[in-house]
């Protein structure tokens, strides 16, 4: 920059005294020796001290010139007219110069374009370029002619430019008063106007120079490859137009083969619908050859008994023996050998039957013939020649059950009644497959069956479904509640097989409303059921019947039905078709997951849970997802349980989407955080960055936050997964070790599932804890045990490499990021906070989870306890003031309190700040012991507090004193052992011995915070000290402080009034206190005087006599205490039962109080409730942790 700015001057320099602008160039050289560029000041120097130019005698003789009179003017005009005639005959020979010049000038000017011509075609040679080179070198200024007057303008404006821009004000001035036949300032219109234009000139200048040439002569060379490059692409694009417009005609042929497939695809979807309307028609025709295949068994069984055969009890067959079954078996097998010879001779079945009859015997025998489904027995002829034991079918029967399960298709045709012929044709081919079965026989038999028994039988089964279906309606009301489960096989019974669809509705509403409002066990016998019959009736009829019964009562209004519908949603999915799962059922859920009862809710989410295996696809896992995390923000705690451990794994198992889940609950987390209120409308404050959570807020961050402890797990087990750097054989230690750590940090493998916690996790973690106000100890609890979990979980070499960096640089500390890749650093040191309100909110939001939840891991207890000396006696030995002892420390420590082991460390070092010897430190060490009262047992009290508050209560410094004397109230409020409270007391009575205002108001205001919790002896002990403090007459006319004593004894009265006083104290101290209050009204606010006149009216009995007596002690009239418990003065809150006398009643007085001024009310009033409700909270708070 020097050099560019010494040739510009330089360049100004010639320029000036070429132009023969002396007065410029005199000023310019006295700037520069102004400015000490004696460098550039060398010619001008030189110039103007050259004896030839500039003659001393003609110096001095122009110095003593003296001033011109009018008749040397006169000549001086005349010589200059001379000139001017010479000048003009030296201009008419300048221009016939300049002609010559301008043809010169056009020679060159043809030569330089054919130059350029021939560099624009590329044909340039070297030999050319060394010509241009040595022309450029030849040439000279002078070679350019004389400069012309708009060259000499733009060159004066450009000068006149860079001596404003360059500071030389003065040099600018003379410049411009030398330069009088140009405007300088017009010239913003020319062409040659660019900012800064003197170092335009140059720089355009340098360009010209021979290195430009090479340049320019290369960037020719270059173009002309871009030329010969631009040829090629040209012809690849020709080719690639060629094959755009092959790719565009074979996308036209697939378009159109695209449109045909359609076609085809939608023909084949209609047939489809088609084949399933006919398959749902074969169904019912199934069904109703199932029903005549009973039919028909009865009708065999049937004409045996009408023809006459004898049948025995079936209990006498299986009473015999196995041996005398196979004997009658061997003689019915001789017989069967008879009927077959008989058979052979029959020519037709009506002989055969009349001759069967003749030969029946009076020993045959029956047997029991069990169907197919267990539904009826009937008995069977022996003499057929089919005999079995009792668990055995007849053989015409086993072959139709047999023969309807293989050909189920066939059975329509096989008993069609008009058919009867090719039936038995049919029975014959069947029987002959079974081995050991008598075909004739079972042909005979079948022909014996008239169509006339068949369509009776038939009307028999139909009737007894349908008098079944219409009575059951009628039955149920009547059945006890206990009882009506006994119902349930008939009702499935009349559902499965009755024909009509609306009475199979009407049966399947009683199924589910048999019991008003079933407990558990009946709504799992319901179920059953339901399951029982989805499995019986198929997928059509499921959909169809079931399923509307639960759309129906989804919004009934006992909770137990709809606790049913949830129930049903997910065990009738599996008998269902997979396009219904997740349509019809889940809006079902989704409905259900609204409802206003929790154990629906509860059972909703179960349910979902076991629905999501059997859906077909994922294309409604966002809205699952979204149904998940309603249920886990839901408001009941059983929901949420059951949510996160039955829910939440199943989506994780069936969407496998870990890191979809992971951004959107930590999503969730910050977003219902920054949806609250700002704690404060000041913009730039620290309260306007924190957030008032609502209870629903509170608990929604809450559950997300135990739901992220949940997935630690799956979080860790992916990580070990994933490490590029670990083999099968390492442990998991291992894999987190230092030796992986640094192999993570060189950056060249990615590792998303490791660095999601430090990048993605921990700064929104940090976020919401800087959203927290003070008093969110829960939610920072919760974090802090995340923490802990997660240093548990991925161990001591990722604690120190990873954790501590992270948040000591999010508190603002210094930290190592070595086992970091430089990738991500700026992500990480985005942490660290930017100003001094960050600095403020990272002390209050993130410095306890530091502390509680990293620094807290087992293996890092020295280095708390290190960290906790650093912030606490930091510049101790330098006697100064620590930066760093802020409120916002002080609560850090307190919630590090919150855990018992962490007390030891903290008190030891609370002795450390004790016994040193600065002031401040020792302050802070009484704020510090104030703080952690509430969440330490009474050993620790006293044993390591109270002392060390005595020790603080003892120092020299006043302010140091006065911090004590809060932190002893603080004890006196949580711990009510006697011996405590009798060292506070001691303590006390040496505070107030000091008999200083401050300490008197100190010790009343830290007794009275301890008023509603303390025991009854303390509370004596303060009402005999203000007793005491308020008959000591006020000598002191400094009203500011009267009127603040007289505030801390109203406070402290108005407290103590809330409590149960005995009567002794009453008459003793408390009343005498309040009438030696009210003797400086001047000192006595408004609201404390009312109350006070309020509290001594219900005390002292309430008559308006004794009220005027103390009110006339303020005047001077005689009065004592001994007035109040006269004739008219009670003890308590008794109300005098004798009407007051009008003659004795004050002015004051005589104003009759409302009946509601209770006790209460003047609590209230005085705003003291917000003191005595607020002060238990810290106790209960450090209880509950």
């Amino acid at each position: 920059m020097d050099v560019e700015r010494s040739s510009l001057c330089n360049c100004v320099v010639n320029f000036l005294l070429e132009e023969n602008y002396l007065l410029t160039a005199f000023e310019l050289l006295h700037e520069l020796l102004d400015d000490d560029r004696h460098d550039q000041a060398i010619r001008l120097k030189q110039y103007f001290s050259d004896p030839s130019l500039f003659p001393p005698d003609l110096i001095s003789r122009l110095a003593s010139l003296p001033v011109a009179d009018p008749q040397t003017l006169l000549e001086e005009k005349e010589a200059a007219e001379e000139k001017l005639a010479i000048s003009d005959y030296e201009l008419r020979l300048a221009q016939e110069d300049i002609l010559k010049l301008k043809s010169e000038l056009q020679k060159k000017a043809d030569n330089l374009n054919e130059i350029n011509a021939a560099q624009i075609s590329g044909h340039i040679s070297v030999n050319d370029a060394q010509q241009i080179k040595q022309q450029k070198k030849s040439t000279s200024f002078t070679d350019l002619g004389p400069l012309k007057e708009t060259e000499r303008r733009d060159l004066n404006c450009a000068v006149k430019e860079y001596l404003l821009t360059a500071g030389y004000r003065l040099t600018a001035m003379t410049f411009y008063e030398e330069v009088t036949d140009q405007n300088l300032d017009s010239w913003h219109n020319t062409p040659a106007f660019v900012p800064d234009a003197l170092r335009h000139y140059y720089y355009q200048y340098l360009s010209s120079t021979s290195e430009a040439a090479e340049e320019k002569f290369s960037l020719l060379r270059e173009n002309e490859t871009l030329l010969n490059a631009n040829k090629r692409l040209d012809q690849e694009k020709e080719n690639l137009l060629k094959n755009k417009h092959l790719a565009d005609a074979q996308i036209v042929a697939l378009t159109k083969s695209l449109e045909a497939m359609q076609t085809d695809l939608k023909d084949k979807e209609n047939m489809v619908q088609v084949l399933r309307e006919s398959l749902e028609h074969q169904r019912k025709e199934l069904s109703d050859c199932r029903s005549e295949i009973s039919s028909l068994k009865m009708h065999i069984e049937g004409s045996h008994l009408g023809n006459n055969l004898v049948v025995s009890d079936v209990n006498n067959v299986q009473s015999e023996s196995v041996e005398k079954y196979k004997e009658e078996i061997k003689k019915l097998q001789m017989e069967n050998e008879c009927l077959k010879e008989k058979n052979v001779r029959a020519p037709e079945p009506g002989n055969f039957v009349g001759s069967e009859n003749e030969n029946l015997q009076t020993n045959d025998k029956v047997i029991e013939i069990h169907e197919d489904r267990g539904a009826m027995s009937n008995p069977v002829n022996v003499d057929l020649g089919v005999v079995h034991n009792e668990d055995a079918q007849s053989p015409v029967v086993q072959t139709i059950n047999q023969y309807a399960d293989k050909h189920e298709d066939a059975l329509p045709e096989l008993f069609n009644p008009a058919n009867t012929n090719s039936t038995s044709e049919n029975i014959k081919n069947i029987s002959g497959q079974n081995v050991g079965q008598n075909t004739e026989d079972s042909s005979l038999l079948l022909k014996s069956d008239s169509v006339d028994d068949e369509a009776i039988s038939e009307r028999t089964g139909l009737g007894t479904i349908q008098i079944l279906a219409d009575a059951l309606p009628k039955i149920v009301p009547y059945v006890l509640i206990n009882h009506r489960e006994e119902l349930l096989p008939l009702i499935m019974c009349a559902i499965e097989r009755h024909p009509d669809s609306s009475t199979r509705d009407s049966l399947t509403h009683t199924l589910f409303n048999l019991i008003k409002r079933p407990d558990e066990q009946q709504r799992r016998i319901i179920m059953n059921a339901c399951v029982s019959l989805a499995k019986n009736v198929g997928e059509m009829r499921t959909e169809t019947e079931l399923l509307p019964q639960c759309w129906e009562q989804i919004s009934h209004m006992y909770e137990e039905r709809r606790l049913l519908v949830a129930q049903s949603c997910g065990e009738l999915a599996d008998f269902v078709r997979p396009e219904i799962r997740d349509s019809l059922i889940l809006s079902i859920v989704q409905q259900l997951i609204e409802d206003s009862a929790s154990v629906v809710r509860e059972a909703a989410a179960c349910n979902l849970a076991m629905l999501l295996p059997l859906f077909p696809n994922m294309d409604k896992y966002i809205k699952v997802e979204d149904m998940m995390f309603q249920l886990v923000c839901d408001p009941s705690g059983v929901v949420v349980e059951t949510t996160l451990k039955e829910l939440v794994p199943a989506v994780l198992k069936w969407g496998n989407k870990l890191d979809h889940v992971l951004a959107v609950l930590l999503s969730h987390v910050i977003n219902s955080a920054l949806r609250c209120p700002p704690l404060s409308g000041v913009e730039g404050s620290v309260e306007s960055n924190l957030r008032v959570l609502g209870e629903r807020e509170r608990w929604n961050i809450d559950v997300l936050l135990r739901m992220l402890a949940e997935l630690l797990y799956l979080v860790h087990q992916k990580v070990i997964e994933t490490c590029p750097f670990s083999s099968t054989t390492e442990t998991t230690k291992d894999v987190l070790s230092t030796a992986v750590l640094e192999l993570y940090a060189r950056g060249q493998v990615e590792w998303d599932a490791f660095e999601w916690m430090h990048v993605e996790c921990f700064p929104i973690l940090i976020q919401l804890a800087c959203l927290l106000p003070q008093k969110e100890d829960k939610l920072r609890s919760r974090i802090s045990k995340f923490l802990l979990s997660v240093s548990e979980s991925f161990g001591d070499s990722y604690v120190t490499c990873i954790m501590l960096p992270v948040f000591f640089i999010a508190v603002g500390d210094d930290a190592d990021l070595t086992f970091f890749p430089t990738s991500i650093h700026s992500k990480i040191k985005g942490l660290r906070p930017r100003s001094a309100v960050a600095d403020r909110l990272s002390t209050m939001g993130v410095l306890p989870l530091l502390l509680a939840g990293v620094l807290s891991y087992p293996g890092k207890h020295d280095q708390l306890a290190e960290y906790l000396r650093k912030l606490l006696l930091e510049d101790n030995s330098m006697q100064k003031p620590s930066t760093k002892h802020t409120p916002e420390i002080i609560n850090a420590i307190r919630f590090l309190c919150i855990y018992e082991e962490n007390h030891a460390m903290i008190v030891n070092i609370l002795w450390e700040m004790v016994v040193s010897s600065n002031a401040s430190m020792k302050i802070n060490a009484a704020k510090l012991l104030k703080v952690i009262v509430p969440y330490i047992d009474a050993k620790v009290a006293s044993t390591h507090v109270l002392p060390a508050l005595v020790t603080l209560g003892s120092d020299q410094n006043l302010n140091v004193k006065y911090a004590s004397i809060d932190a002893f109230g603080a004890v006196a409020q949580h711990f009510k052992n006697e011996m405590i409270v009798d060292k506070i007391r001691v303590q006390m009575d040496a505070f107030l011995e000091d008999g200083s205002h401050e300490a008197t108001i100190a010790v009343i205001r830290a007794l009275v915070v301890a008023v509603p919790h303390t025991t009854e002896r303390l509370r004596d002990y303060l009402l005999s000290k203000i007793s005491q403090l308020t008959a000591i007459p006020n000598s002191t006319n400094n009203l500011m402080r009267r009127q603040e004593r007289a505030n801390a004894f109203c406070e402290a009265i108005r407290a103590l009034d809330a409590t149960d006083l005995p009567a002794n104290s009453v008459r003793d101290y408390f009343l005498p206190a309040i009438q030696n209050l009210l003797k400086d009204l001047d000192a006595l606010d408004p609201a404390h005087k009312e109350a006070l006149e309020i509290i001594m009216k219900e005390r002292s009995g309430g008559t308006f006599e004794t009220i005027s007596k103390v009110m006339g002690a303020h005047i001077g009239l005689p009065s004592s205490v001994t007035s109040f418990f006269g004739e008219g003065g009670l003890l308590g809150k008794k109300e005098s039962t004798e009407p007051p006398s009008e003659a004795t009643v004050s002015p004051i007085a005589a104003a009759p109080s409302p009946a509601e001024d209770t006790r209460f009310k003047r609590i209230m009033m005085g705003n003291f409730s917000e003191m005595l409700r607020g002060k238990a909270k810290p106790q209960e708070e450090g209880q509950h942790q």
